[in-house]
């Protein structure tokens, strides 16, 4: 098994100010977003352009925030915020602006749908391997591509390199949920989180009972391992943490309470705690409204988490 786990699940929200106050009050740890600012063409002056974000560490993945900046969608950000300088050649201005109005606009249209999770990337070792195999499978992806990301560290941000590959669907790099690939190298220097978080363990897709077939059908290629379960759940196992698919008359089982914004779409994640018990009462003291799942785990409502629901489970 190449797919270990998950990578990262990207929450793409409207105001990056909120967001970050809103995951500081479910305690959260996070950088201060940054965002690419480059000239539009060669001698403009630089610009914010594309995407900004900011993570929740864990030592083998992350949660990431993402929102739009730049022109009339973009999002209030918090004044800390940083400018990263994007230094690309003349020659190469063209394309690389062009990939990231691609990029941008995916993202838009995720928006476009609701607030939410719509970014799911699977952690892997091999990204090359996976191309091949998701190639055999009869999967469409647009290939390995390398890029450095910024990586938090007690002495400051490094740029580390990074291979991906996102799926083919309803677009290039876009399935109908949003975003779906694999990624190598997630290592990072985390929190610690007040809320006592240490890992991504679980990421929920919900989908229509009709079409919950053609989705295990999917994800059974993408991953590359079968689904346990009955009814109107599966459950994908992998090495250090669980895809689950629910179909929308199931989803107030799974989570009472809880519908979906659109379908088919991310509607919740799970993370892992030392102390579920120290984490409830964090989360209690700060008046933050907690329902429980279907094993009695506590999470957090989508309506309180800007369009995701997020369980904490105790630590294996």
């Amino acid at each position: 098994m190449t797919v270990l786990g998950l990578h990262h699940i990207g929450h793409v929200v409207r105001n990056m100010r909120e967001a970050v106050e809103r995951y500081g009050t479910l305690g959260f740890t996070l950088p201060p977003p940054a965002y690419p600012v480059l000239p539009p063409t060669p001698g403009a002056p630089a610009e914010p352009f594309g995407v900004a974000n900011t993570h929740a560490y864990f030592p083998g993945n992350f949660l990431e925030l993402v929102t739009l900046v730049g022109g009339e969608a973009a999002s209030p950000m918090p004044v800390d915020a940083r400018p990263v300088p994007l230094r690309v050649p003349d020659d190469r201005l063209q394309g690389i602006v062009a990939a990231i109005r691609d990029t941008t606009a995916n993202l838009a249209a995720c928006l476009d749908r609701f607030e939410g999770v719509h970014i799911l990337m699977l952690d892997t070792d091999d990204a090359g391997s996976e191309a091949e195999r998701l190639t055999a499978a009869g999967v469409g992806h647009g290939g390995v591509h390398a890029v450095q990301r910024p990586v938090e560290t007690a002495q400051g941000t490094r740029m580390e390199p990074v291979r991906y590959l996102e799926i083919d669907g309803v677009a290039a790099g876009l399935v109908a949920e949003g975003r779906v690939g694999l990624a190598e190298n997630a290592a990072s220097e985390p929190g610690p989180h007040p809320n006592g978080a240490v890992a991504l363990v679980e990421c929920v897709l919900c989908v229509a009972d009709a079409a919950l077939p053609e989705a295990e059908e999917r994800y059974t290629r993408y991953l590359g391992v079968p689904a346990r379960g009955e009814g109107a759940a599966r459950v994908f196992d992998l090495r250090d943490a669980a895809v689950t698919l629910v179909g929308a008359s199931a989803l107030g089982d799974l989570l009472p309470g809880e519908r979906p914004s659109a379908l088919p779409g991310f509607v919740a994640c799970t993370v892992a705690t030392r102390d579920v018990r120290a984490t409830e009462r964090f989360l209690r003291d700060r008046g933050v409204p907690l329902g429980r799942t279907a094993r009695g785990e506590i999470f957090v409502p989508a309506d309180a988490a800007l369009g995701v629901a997020i369980a904490f489970r105790p630590l294996d």
